[in-house]
Formats: structure tokens, C-alpha cells, sequence
């Protein structure tokens, strides 16, 4: 099976990131259609990678609550329904955004899902990926272990300044099923970052917790809250509705791969949907490389939040 690597690409949807999630997760975003799609000829090994990409403008609630809302799933009644048409009407953009996530995290590869705008006609296509949440994604209501997956995956995505990092993702489906991934990947993906969990749909919230030590002092990441950064500074980080808590290892239950984490603890309350993230080494930014990131502050020293080696910056 092919690797199954994500990149996250942020548009700021933070509020749009949760808004649509938990309006689609909520109102039963579903599709006008549910059509497989087969890869393109000469690209079948890539039919399991994805482009994904949230900021945390989606990630915010934006007002919604689930108000006895029902989870029909990502079926054609559920987009249908009015609830769902007011919420995607009112930033279709946004709401677009959004849905491209929640749809790649919960249809498989192969399979799209459809919504036509009843005011414009403009018909919006989303194409399946990771197929987190089978059953969800067919019509049915979401299960406590889909909605619990699903929102791990839209976590998973968020990047704090809407920057584009490949990731890869580890953990098992609603099913149980692991996610499938190759030596080649944890290879290319060195970096351990981050585990998350958490629920959209109950409003419990989302966590993230840290998978290994801290950044170095020249060392900087986009990824929000994903990874703790030099003295543990990342917790200061803009992350908003993520909520640090601590170290993956004293939260959660390893796989007995030793790749990905089976389940987290987090005040009282267990999460048995986590998933963990992996980066390239090389999207870690680093003070010295003779170019200012946006992680990156201009300064006299050679600490990511003072660098003077890479100034100046644009």
C-alpha cells in the first residue's frame, strides 16, 4: 500500500476548519453524490496520498452547536438539508474549504462527495482519502469512534499560519483498521511531532500532545501546537480551540508497532481514536539556513525567535 501522506495545507479556516466540521459533522454534510473515481492512469500507487490543509479558523465552533442536530452522515439528505445549506451559504468559501477536509478524512480514497448550491447552482466536489469513518461517510450516523477519528484527522491538519507541510498520519480507522503506511514514509517523515484527540461533535474539545522533545533553540516549526517548541514555548502559541496538554507517552497507550498511539487519557477521559503525526526533517525550520521563515524572528543571535543569521527577513 501506498504511504499515506498528507499535505497540510492552511488557509486560516480555523473557524471554518471546526465551523464546517461541525456543521457538516453535525447537520449531515452529505453529498449529492457519492461517486468512486478511479486514480489516473500511471498513478494508482499515489491513490492513497492527500493534500490537506486547515488554520484554525475552521477549527472554531463560529457559533454553532449541534442543537439536537442529527448526524445522517456525509449522505445526499444530509446536504440537503436546510441546516446545512445556511451554514455553507453564509462562506461558501470557507465552508468549502472545510468540507474538502472532512470528506478526505472520512470517505476513502476513490470516492467523492457532491453538494449543489440551491441559490447558485455551483456544484462543489470533495474527493475522499483516508476513509476514517466508513459508515459516517456512507449516510449512517456517525459512531462515537467515527466522530472521535474525524476530528483527531481535521486537528491533524491545522497549521497556525496557513503554510503547507507534508505530514504523515498513523493510527487506526473507526473500524480499527490501521492506517496503512510503508518503511519509506517513516523514513521520509523522521520527525515524530504530535498525537491528537478529541471530539467535534460533543463539544468535549480537541487536545494535542507532544511525541518527542522539544524543537532546539534554532529550530522553528508552522505547525500549531503540533510540536513543542524551544523551552517549551509552544504552549504560548496561538492554538486556540487545540489545547496543549502534555507528552504523548505519559497520556497514551503506544501501538504494539511502536509507530502510533491507540488510545489517550486526558482528564478522566479516554480517547480511543488518537492519531500521530510525523515531518520531514527538512520542514523543520532552522535558524542558519540562510533563509528567514515565518516561524522565524530577526535578531543578534542564532535562536529561531532571534536570528541574526538569516536577516534580513521580507
Amino acid at each position: 500500500m501506498k504511504t499515506r501522506l498528507l499535505e497540510q495545507k492552511c488557509h486560516g479556516l480555523a473557524a471554518a476548519f471546526v465551523a464546517v466540521a461541525a456543521s457538516c459533522l453535525i447537520t449531515a454534510c452529505g453529498p449529492v453524490e457519492d461517486t468512486p473515481v478511479p486514480p489516473p492512469l500511471g498513478q494508482q500507487e499515489q491513490a492513497e496520498e492527500s493534500d490537506n490543509g486547515l488554520s484554525f479558523n475552521g477549527l472554531s465552533f463560529n457559533g454553532l452547536s449541534f442543537n439536537g442536530l442529527s448526524f445522517n452522515g456525509l449522505s445526499f439528505n444530509g446536504m440537503s438539508t436546510s441546516a446545512f445549506n445556511t451554514w455553507f451559504q453564509a462562506d461558501p468559501a470557507l465552508a468549502d474549504a472545510v468540507m474538502r477536509y472532512v470528506v478526505r478524512c472520512a470517505a476513502p480514497a476513490g470516492e467523492t462527495r457532491s453538494y449543489v448550491s440551491p441559490s447558485t447552482g455551483q456544484q462543489y466536489t470533495w474527493a475522499g482519502g483516508l476513509g476514517l469513518a466508513p459508515s459516517w461517510a456512507s449516510g449512517a450516523i456517525a459512531t462515537e469512534l467515527e466522530q472521535q477519528v474525524v476530528s483527531s484527522c481535521l486537528a491533524a491538519h491545522a497549521n497556525r499560519l496557513g503554510q503547507t507541510v507534508s505530514i504523515s498520519v498513523l493510527g487506526r480507522n473507526a473500524a480499527g483498521t490501521p492506517l496503512s503506511y510503508t518503511a519509506e514514509e517513516l523514513t521520509s517523515h523522521s520527525r515524530r511531532e504530535s498525537c491528537f484527540f478529541g471530539n467535534l461533535f460533543t463539544g468535549q474539545g480537541l487536545f494535542v500532545g507532544a511525541d518527542r522533545e522539544p524543537l532546539g533553540p534554532s529550530e522553528s516549526t508552522s505547525r500549531a501546537c503540533g510540536a513543542l517548541l524551544y523551552e517549551g514555548t509552544e504552549a504560548k502559541a496561538p492554538c486556540a480551540p487545540l489545547m496543549y496538554t502534555a507528552s504523548c507517552d505519559s497520556l497514551c497507550q503506544l501501538d504494539a508497532t511502536g509507530n502510533f498511539y491507540t488510545s489517550c487519557t486526558y482528564n478522566g477521559v479516554t480517547w480511543h481514536r488518537p492519531l500521530t503525526t510525523r515531518l520531514r526533517t527538512g520542514d523543520v525550520n532552522k535558524c542558519g539556513d540562510g533563509k528567514c521563515q515565518a516561524t522565524e524572528r530577526c535578531g543578534t543571535s542564532n535562536r529561531y525567535d532571534s536570528c541574526g543569521l538569516d536577516c534580513p527577513c521580507p
